[in-house]
């Protein structure tokens, strides 16, 4: 089992939203508001820089999935989310060892 986590800009959470839910088997989603900036020395344009590097509102998206749903939910996700420019986000995997419903204590 693997949680993805991404960071996403909000005006792209409605069409990734419909993507990730039209796959199979798709377990949900957590979504949680977010701000940050980009790295300062990735941008050229100085007054860009300036807007960039304040803290910008983001989306962050978690979800746990089977291993073999990782490369089908992380492409949804960069599919979804790029619009090309600076600051449309990260995605990570990591592992997970142990996860239990709370509802009925069943595991997934």
């Amino acid at each position: 089992m693997k949680e993805i986590r991404a960071i996403c800009r909000p005006d792209r959470l409605y069409g990734l939203r419909r993507a990730l839910r039209a796959i199979p088997g798709f377990p949900g989603l957590t979504v949680l508001e977010a701000k940050g900036f980009s790295a300062p020395v990735l941008i050229d344009n100085p007054s860009l820089k300036e807007a960039l590097t304040d803290f910008t509102g983001k989306v962050m998206l978690c979800t746990l999935v089977a291993d073999d749903m990782v490369d089908s939910i992380t492409d949804v996700i960069m599919r979804e989310g790029r619009t090309g420019q600076i600051g449309d986000g990260l995605i990570w995997v990591l592992p997970v060892e142990f996860a239990r419903r709370i509802r009925d204590g069943s595991n997934l």
